[in-house]
């Protein structure tokens, strides 16, 4: 098991290190992340029953036609004027019509929050697009450095490896004890224990790839440049306020707050209909009617206060919501913004790092040489180098990850601003195919295509 695993981790180290035109970039990763989500699909599912929430308002401007066929055997006995027993059959068809003409805006009110649900809706799922795309950035990036750890442990171990080597030929001939030899033999364990904790970072790394983008990691080509962002703190915010789709979704919310006040008070104000039916039974008597309803609740125990007041305290959360919203945005773009500028600051401290602990280890090296050092100041000063060497790693890969943290947090990590140069998602076609409440076959038939078409 352990030789397989070596195996697949240096298969995959080879193709992470070699570079060709068939290298998988970070683009393709992206655009199959976006492809291959179900996370998108189960949302854009969401937005698709949103739609229908329209059309089930718009149904309500129309008439409700129905129909109600009775058929029955009835039995009864008399007793005047002779006593007797009567039975028989009886049937009745019946057709009626119903039309709403006067609600004082109910139904514009209803179908004014139907829409601003689709749009807050519309909002929540460019918000999980750019979770899924930061989330393929993460596994790329991480990827990436996993190979280059392996790598790292890997010439670490060679290294170890000759100092043992050169420790045991001093050894032979006297010129150090054995304990400088244990010393060197229990590095060069903890740098194969090392190694082997690198390569299970690698294959954890390759499953998250999997989950992010659908397929393991190839040959992954280098990271290209990281997309430009605001020269200021202030003016990523500022951005954030404008674009971020958590911020658009909670204003139409608010608007939907306001639109379901309108609708309470509306309820407590009366209806007018228009009635009509046609009846016909087996006896051949035929019937019909028309009229006109006035219908207003006059007491119903304080429920229509209530749900008025209700209504108010749900715009009043829906305002504040907006603003909580706006503040945790924010904050979110200045922790984004702050890790950047940490990782920038660690990236120099470790380029300076690696000069010092490079100066320091030959010069250990060679002072050991001429007998002036033991082993062990070898191997610390290597430790030292390798330290140095693997936290500039981790702080390149931090640094280039936050780069998208911060157009995550600002609102532009869609496919879209990169320009991944894909189709994308039409939230417009579902919703203008269903808008107007379609009953027919070849409105369904139009329906049908759509869903073949956006994958669904």
């Amino acid at each position: 098991m352990r030789s397989w695993l070596r195996a697949v981790v240096v298969a995959a180290a080879a193709l992470g290190s070699a570079a060709g035109a068939g290298a998988e970039t970070l683009t393709d990763a992206l655009i199959a992340a976006y492809r291959n989500s179900n996370l998108l699909d189960q949302n854009r599912a969401v937005l698709r029953a949103a739609d229908e929430d329209v059309a089930v308002a718009v149904s309500s401007l129309r008439p409700v036609i129905a129909y109600t066929a009775t058929a029955g055997w009835r039995r009864a006995d008399v007793s005047s004027p002779v006593p007797a027993t009567v039975e028989g059959t009886s049937a009745s068809l019946s057709l009626s019509a119903d039309l709403l003409l006067l609600d004082f805006g109910r139904r514009h009110f209803g179908i004014e929050l139907a829409r601003e649900s689709v749009l807050a809706t519309r909002q929540a799922l460019v918000q999980v697009e750019q979770e899924v795309l930061l989330a393929a950035v993460q596994a790329y990036v991480d990827v990436r450095l996993a190979l280059d750890v392996v790598a790292l442990r890997q010439s670490n171990l060679r290294l170890i490896t000759q100092e043992l080597r050169a420790a045991q030929d001093r050894f032979d001939v006297g010129e150090i004890t054995r304990t400088d030899v244990a010393i060197a033999e229990a590095r060069l364990a903890a740098s194969r224990s090392a190694l082997s904790a690198a390569e299970g970072d690698l294959m954890v790394a390759r499953e998250s790839y999997k989950a992010a983008t659908g397929a393991y990691p190839g040959n992954l080509a280098a990271p290209p440049r990281a997309p430009a962002l605001p020269k200021s703190l202030e003016e990523a915010q500022s951005v954030a306020r404008k674009s971020h789709p958590l911020i658009r979704q909670a204003q139409h919310l608010v608007t939907i707050g306001g639109l379901q006040v309108d609708l309470a008070r509306a309820g407590m104000k009366p209806t007018l209909g228009a009635q009509a039916s046609l009846e016909t039974d087996n006896d051949g008597l035929d019937s019909a009617s028309v009229g006109l309803v006035w219908n207003q609740t006059l007491y119903a125990g304080g429920k229509l206060a209530a749900l008025l007041r209700q209504a108010i305290a749900g715009n009043d959360r829906a305002r504040a919501g907006l603003q909580q919203t706006t503040v945790n945005v924010l904050q979110s773009v200045g922790v984004a913004w702050a890790g950047l500028l940490v990782s920038n600051a660690s990236i120099e401290a470790s380029d300076r790092q690696i000069r010092a602990a490079q100066t320091a280890f030959d010069g250990v090296r060679e002072e050991a040489q001429l007998g002036a050092r033991t082993t062990l100041d070898v191997l610390d000063a290597e430790q030292e180098l390798l330290d140095a060497r693997n936290a500039r790693l981790q702080a390149e890969a931090q640094r280039y990850v936050s780069v998208y943290r911060v157009l995550s947090t600002m609102g532009l990590l869609t496919v879209e601003h990169l320009q991944l140069g894909i189709p994308t998602y039409d939230p417009e076609a579902y919703y203008k195919s269903v808008e107007r409440a379609p009953a027919h076959s070849a409105q369904g038939k139009a329906l049908d295509r759509i869903l073949e078409k956006i994958g669904n």
